[in-house]
This record gives C-alpha cells, sequence and structure tokens, in this order.
C-alpha cells in the first residue's frame, strides 16, 4: 500500500498529491475531474470520472477445432458479462457449421452484433454502453415482460387457450435478453466504483438487485414452461375435473400477485407487503397439498399425469421464488446507511 503526505495549501486547504502510474491508468490529467466518495468505514475512494465510449476491453479466445456448440455458447456469455466490449473468436483451423450458428445464436440473445467474420475467426462488438445505462430502466423492463407472460398464461389457464399459452413461449428469449443485460451491468459496476457511482450503485446494491434479477428469470422459466405444459394438455384433449383445475387456477394467481407485488415493493423500496408476499407461500402450500397427490379421476394416460405434476410444481416454485424476493426487501429496510 502506497502511502502519502497531506500537505498545507494556504491557510485553510489541505492536500495529498495523486500517483502518477494511477493518473496515466485511468487517463486523467490536468484540468480532468475525480469523484469522490465516502465508505462505510469513513475510508475515502478517489473515482476518475466515467466518460462515454471509455477504454476498449477486448478479449481474444482460441476455439478448438472440436470444441462444442453448448461450450462455446457459454464462452461469449462468460466474455460479455465480465464486461468485454470486443469478443474476438478464433479457431486453430475453421469454424464449422454448427459452431457458426452457435455464435449467431448467442448474438441474437445479448446485445452483441457481429463486425467482421472469416472462416477462422469471428469478432463480436457489444450494443452497449454503460456510462448510459440504467438498471432500473432495465430491470422495469424485464419486470413488465414477465408480469405480461404471468397474466397470458393465467388467462390460457382459464379459458383453456393454447395458441395464447404458446405466445407466452416467444417471450422468454426476450426477458433473457433483458436477464444478461442487467448482470453485465451489475457485475461492471461491482469492479468499477466510477461506474457504480453513475448509477448510484454500492456493493450491496450490486448484489441485491444481481438476486432480484435471477428470481425474475427463474421465474419467467417457469412460466414459460406452465405454457409448454398447458399447450401439451390441450393437444391430449385433456378432460380435467373442474375442482381440481381450479385449484391450479387459483394457486397460479396467488403466485403471480405474490410476484407482482414483490417486484413493485422493490422498486418503491416498500416493505409493508413483504410479509403478506411470504405468508402467500404458506397459503400456496395448503392449497397444492389438496391436489397432492393428484387424486384418481380416471386419467390413465401417465403422459398427462406427469404435464399436471410438473405445473403444480412450476407454479410452487414461482411463489418460493416471490416470497425470496420479499425477504431480499425486507434485508434493504435494514441496510446501514452511508456515513
Amino acid at each position: 500500500m502506497e502511502t502519502r503526505k497531506i500537505m498545507a495549501l494556504g491557510k485553510s486547504s489541505l492536500v495529498i498529491s495523486l500517483p502518477k502510474d494511477w493518473l496515466k491508468m485511468n487517463n486523467v490529467g490536468r484540468g480532468d475531474v475525480v469523484s469522490l466518495e465516502t465508505l462505510r468505514d469513513l475510508s475515502l475512494v478517489v473515482h476518475p470520472t466515467i466518460k462515454t465510449g471509455e477504454r476498449e476491453k477486448r478479449k481474444v479466445v482460441v476455439i478448438e477445432p472440436d470444441e462444442e456448440e453448448d461450450t462455446i455458447i457459454r464462452i461469449v456469455i462468460g466474455c460479455y458479462l465480465n464486461g468485454y466490449s470486443t469478443i474476438q473468436l478464433t479457431s486453430k483451423k475453421i469454424f464449422t457449421t454448427g459452431q457458426q450458428k452457435a455464435i449467431r445464436d448467442v448474438v441474437k440473445s445479448l446485445y452483441l452484433r457481429i463486425i467482421e467474420s472469416h472462416a477462422s475467426e469471428v469478432i463480436l462488438q457489444t450494443l452497449m454502453d454503460e456510462s448510459m445505462a440504467s438498471v432500473e430502466q432495465g430491470l422495469d423492463r424485464m419486470h413488465l415482460i414477465t408480469l405480461s407472460m404471468c397474466g397470458d398464461i393465467l388467462v390460457a389457464m382459464e379459458t383453456w387457450d393454447s395458441d395464447l399459452a404458446g405466445s407466452v413461449l416467444s417471450l422468454e428469449d426476450d426477458v433473457d435478453q433483458f436477464m444478461y443485460y442487467l448482470i453485465r451491468l451489475i457485475r461492471c459496476a461491482a469492479i468499477n466504483p466510477s461506474l457504480a457511482g453513475k448509477l448510484g450503485l454500492d456493493i450491496l446494491d450490486c448484489l441485491d438487485y444481481q438476486n432480484l434479477v435471477d428470481r425474475i428469470e427463474r421465474i419467467a422459466d417457469h412460466t414459460t414452461n406452465l405454457a409448454q405444459h398447458l399447450v401439451n394438455l390441450v393437444e391430449h384433449q385433456t378432460v380435467i375435473p373442474l375442482e381440481v383445475w381450479a385449484v391450479f387456477i387459483e394457486v397460479a394467481r396467488l403466485s403471480f400477485d405474490s410476484y407482482e407485488k414483490a417486484v413493485e415493493s422493490f422498486i418503491l423500496k416498500t416493505v409493508q407487503d413483504s410479509n403478506i408476499i411470504i405468508n402467500n407461500q404458506e397459503k400456496v402450500s395448503q392449497l397444492l397439498r389438496k391436489i397432492s397427490p393428484l387424486p384418481s379421476f380416471g386419467i390413465n394416460d401417465r403422459a398427462v399425469f406427469l404435464e399436471l405434476s410438473a405445473m403444480r410444481e412450476n407454479i410452487n416454485r414461482i411463489s418460493e421464488y416471490a416470497a425470496d424476493i420479499a425477504e431480499i426487501i425486507i434485508d434493504r429496510a435494514y441496510k446501514p446507511e452511508a456515513k
């Protein structure tokens, strides 16, 4: 750790000099502005002012000729989430047709574009500018898409509408795109204090927002699963007793309502509904016990029985994740204030 002596400047001001290496590293010079932040332990942090289009972060990845497509997708996602603005994929030979397709598929899921493409090299560039981004706006859009999925699948369950359920399936990719966008932004903020300051986040905020984004994405996944199972049931032309199906609809409505209240409470920073949301989980469990195990009502098709069991589990998980969000809200309510 480097030490600096405090010197007097005039009669009332005290100053310290900034290390030359730090100035060079952050491209800061005479006349530039820096930000000062007092942390909870009363230490002082100096942040260089973030600039639009700051230094390019480039990552070069060598892809093996026999690299599996799923592995390539995970590599690109990992580079993207860690804030690289340019990702250069280089094959030791040439990319196979499957590898090329995997690269193009993952680009569609992220805020990326292909700026160069050759037989043995593909260069990807992000469309994001973190300095102009907003966690709150991205979170709001991700939440609204997920909430619309919940509303549509509930109506589809009430009306036995497979077309409406099928339309829910197409929205999962939109939720995933916002999820990757937000996780990248949050991770960049966690390692870049100047970006965190611009976004109005601290380390605890980064942890809480990442947990929230993860829960919303999981709820969207389970809602997508519900839609697929409903489509399958309609295709089976299944006849389910009204009293049994009514329980499915009731627990789905209660779980979706808990999710909506939880995210809105997080955004508004209110804790009034948190205990209600957590207690709703017990109500959901009690209702699901009415159909656990599923009663015998003439279903001989094992596949149909499995579809209903899976729907029951997905609804329960949505309620559990809503309760998780409520617990995050309570934890944030007792977050220490910066001195």
